[in-house]
């Protein structure tokens, strides 16, 4: 019997779950075996789980699992260095030349384990079957506003934190922007066709922004790109990848401009491929703003788990465009999960 077993997430302000309730009870159905471990940060209560049938489990005893467990969460695990034996369901961040992810793969190939990367579950056309990415980038536009805000007070952006809803957020956006001025600065999104470009325009739409909606056309010339300065905010709403084009280089920040707050949505800084090569390292939820320049400033907001701002609502949403492929699981060397196995067996071996 295909046994899932649903880890809780150890990294502080990661409220999301791969799987509710409703989807747990779709399993089992099935005939698969549902562990869900209990977690004191959780956005869907445990309850629901239990009602659905599920095993219930001592928060982070999955590396005491039974070793035909498929482990399944979403941000990374523990680093501690141990060996990983079990089959892992995860983002790993591993496979585009990430430092962090040479660790992982190295701890894998030493355990024995598999990795099936969230990002590279994919159908027959390339095609990602469920990403968070709609609310990363509504949350990575409010923060970023946020950050820019903050500098119309002369002052650099505090920590954020959880909402009830989109609801809260924008109340609470709003507020702030109108405390200011009547005026609203203008933003673009490179990305703007994608689910991540979608969110993050959205929300600038819903705050009364003036969005330059940029996609692969207008990016294919590989830059370099001014019309990013003429802007007040630049949403990255891109995956770094081979091949992608550098949007703000080093040179930018000695440069004429009116862009004064970076967006870094995909956030990948430690990429080979880092389109926004300004900054090195992810903000926190505490910090989320990195200064780069000054006179004018530029801030940099690159926070990597944007979507747990929002954790109800972007918990449902991925989760019931995940379902379908959990219910393949008794089939792992078919479908999303064979190609997703042979990404990861190309990597590991290198």
């Amino acid at each position: 019997m295909t046994h899932l077993w649903v880890r809780a997430e150890q990294r502080q302000n990661e409220d999301r779950v791969g799987l509710t309730p409703a989807g747990a009870a779709a399993l089992l159905e099935a005939g698969l075996r549902v562990t869900v471990e209990e977690s004191a940060s959780r956005a869907i209560p445990l309850q629901g789980y239990i009602d659905a049938g599920c095993e219930i489990a001592a928060e982070n005893s999955w590396p005491d699992a039974p070793p035909d467990a498929i482990i399944f969460g979403l941000k990374e695990l523990p680093d501690d260095g141990t060996p990983l034996p079990h089959r892992h369901i995860m983002f790993g961040h591993a496979f585009k030349g990430q430092h962090s992810g040479k660790e992982l793969l190295r701890r894998f190939r030493e355990g024995g384990g598999t990795l099936y990367d969230l990002e590279y579950l994919v159908d027959e056309t390339g095609r990602r079957v469920a990403a968070f990415g709609y609310w990363a980038g509504y949350a990575g536009a409010a923060v970023t506003l946020k950050a820019w805000a903050a500098q119309q007070r002369d002052e650099i952006c505090g920590p954020v934190g959880v909402y009830k809803d989109k609801h809260a957020l924008l109340a609470d956006l709003g507020g702030e922007l109108d405390a200011i001025s009547t005026d609203r600065p203008t933003a673009i999104v490179i990305g703007a066709l994608g689910r991540v470009g979608t969110g993050a325009a959205d929300l600038c739409e819903a705050m009364g922004i003036s969005v330059t909606k940029w996609d692969m056309a207008e990016t294919a010339s590989g830059g370099p790109f001014p019309q990013i300065l003429d802007h007040d905010l630049f949403l990255n709403c891109i995956f770094a990848r081979p091949g992608t084009p550098v949007f703000v280089p080093q040179e930018a920040l000695g440069a004429v401009r009116k862009l004064t707050a970076i967006g870094d949505v995909a956030c990948d800084p430690d990429s080979d491929y880092n389109p926004v090569p300004v900054y090195d390292h992810a903000t926190k939820w505490d910090a989320p703003a990195l200064r780069v320049a000054e006179a004018p400033v530029l801030d940099v907001m690159a926070i990597d788990n944007l979507p747990s701002m929002l954790p109800a609502e972007s918990s449902e949403d991925y989760a019931d465009q995940l379902l379908a492929s959990l219910l393949t699981l008794p089939d792992l060397d078919a479908g999303v999960w064979g190609r997703a196995k042979a990404v990861f067996d190309e990597h590991v071996a290198g």
